[in-house]
């Protein structure tokens, strides 16, 4: 059920419902998401106590806790470039042809306390180089010229030109990041730049990835005549990890409703999450449904979603132990559609659980090359994106990929998708926003 096959739903099953009758992708979402049962573990799992970390093993992590400057940063007033502190009001009216001359006091030695400079002295400084008390603008090299014992300074500066000012990152006290901050390299060096080497951070939510199926077998192994090799989960992995998860992949689940139930009573005792690949439509080997009916909690929130790929998408919440609320999600068997799938559904509420800040995917705004029409159901199109070689705000073209939810190869060629909306049509030339999967031209 994992690979080659996305059985069409039948007529009058959840799946099989008209387009109409189904949720879209936003409200499938909503339905998890704002369900009680969800918002328990959600809050359960903030309740935690945070781990604390060590800062090069914090990327990627949510910050559990407002992070505060615990000094200014910088702690002095730096030169901003290469060039000489002064005192900005000993250059007034320096010009080309009538320069300032002041006297040449000695450089400030970089990784040293400034002494004080005196007026009408200039002091060479290299960029970083603390201020000197007293002065409070930087006339750059190419602005003087020094010769003896004194320096001719060709343009006038005001005060603070040239300067990082102490405190110019953050205050001492001020907020320096802020409580579900999914930590950046940017975010590394901010809390390295004021000491802070260790930081508590969220616990990552488990996720268990089950695919389903009798023809599967391991990737490392060569599949026989019938059977196919198991890679879906590979995928799912690997974004789960990338999106701050913990994932597992148990090894495939027979085409067995009392297997699939027990491994899903299993998975949701030990895991804050579980996604089932295969299993999600209605063909006549297809339990998922079933197998959480079996289980106790609110069960199926959504069976079909009006999207495709992903169609044959289920959304469901169980209570392990018969208490702890768990999100089981029942993944189109098509590699396209799972992961696309995953993307739409999975991702958003990991970050939930994560306690993750929210905000839109990366995007840029494209020129459509070929026409593209929908009929009920949202349509995610990949797209691959090429620039157009012209300035202005759309500075790429997108090329939908040709290939169904079967083929895994149209994701990998993909820079981006496109969600089109039901009952749509667009013709080449029009400009859509394009969520981006990888960095264009990267």
């Amino acid at each position: 059920m994992n690979t080659g096959r996305e059985p069409r739903a039948a007529a009058g099953s959840p799946a099989g419902a008209a387009a109409a009758d189904l949720p879209g992708p936003e409200e499938a979402l909503r339905r998890l998401l704002e369900h009680p049962d969800f918002a328990a573990a959600a809050a359960a799992l903030a309740a935690e106590e945070p781990e604390d970390v060590p800062l090069e093993e914090a990327l990627g992590r949510v910050l559990a806790c407002d992070i505060a400057a615990p000094e200014d940063m910088p702690p002095f007033p730096r030169a901003h470039m290469d060039g000489f502190a002064v005192r900005a009001a000993d250059c007034a009216g320096a010009s080309a042809e009538r320069p300032v001359r002041l006297r040449l006091a000695p450089a400030v030695a970089m990784g040293r306390a400034a002494g004080e400079l005196a007026p009408g002295t200039a002091a060479p400084i290299a960029t970083g180089g603390m201020l000197p008390a007293g002065a409070d603008a930087v006339v750059p090299v190419e602005e003087a010229e020094a010769a003896g014992d004194a320096v001719a300074i060709f343009a006038p500066v005001a005060p603070g030109q040239h300067v990082t000012p102490a405190g110019a990152d953050a205050r001492a006290g001020e907020r320096l990041l802020p409580s579900g901050r999914r930590l950046r390299p940017y975010d590394i060096a901010a809390l390295a730049a004021v000491g802070r080497l260790r930081v508590p951070v969220r616990r990552r939510p488990r996720l268990l990835i089950l695919p389903t199926g009798d023809e599967l077998v391991p990737a490392e192994r060569a599949p026989a005549p019938g059977q196919i090799r198991e890679f879906n989960s590979w995928g799912l992995a690997a974004a789960a990890r990338r999106d701050g998860a913990e994932a597992r992949v148990q090894a495939a689940v027979p085409d067995d409703a009392d297997a699939l139930a027990a491994a899903l009573a299993e998975a949701a005792r030990e895991h804050e999450a579980v996604a089932v690949i295969g299993g999600s439509s209605v063909g006549a080997r297809d339990w998922t449904a079933a197998a959480v009916r079996r289980l106790p909690g609110p069960g199926v929130l959504v069976h079909g979603v009006a999207m495709r790929p992903g169609r044959p998408t289920l959304v469901a919440l169980v209570h392990a132990d018969g208490r702890r609320p768990r999100p089981v999600f029942g993944l189109p068997g098509h590699p396209v559609s799972c992961l696309v799938v995953y993307d739409t559904l999975v991702r958003p509420a990991l970050r939930r659980l994560l306690g993750a800040a929210g905000g839109p995917p990366p995007s840029v705004r494209a020129r459509l090359a070929r026409p593209l029409s929908n009929g009920a159901l949202e349509f995610v199109a990949r797209v691959e994106l090429r620039p157009t070689g012209e300035g202005g705000p759309v500075a790429w073209e997108a090329w939908p990929v040709p290939g169904d939810s079967a083929i895994l190869t149209s994701l990998a060629r993909a820079d981006g998708i496109l969600r089109l909306p039901p009952h749509r049509s667009l013709e080449p030339g029009s400009v859509v926003e394009v969520e981006l999967l990888r960095p264009p031209a990267f």
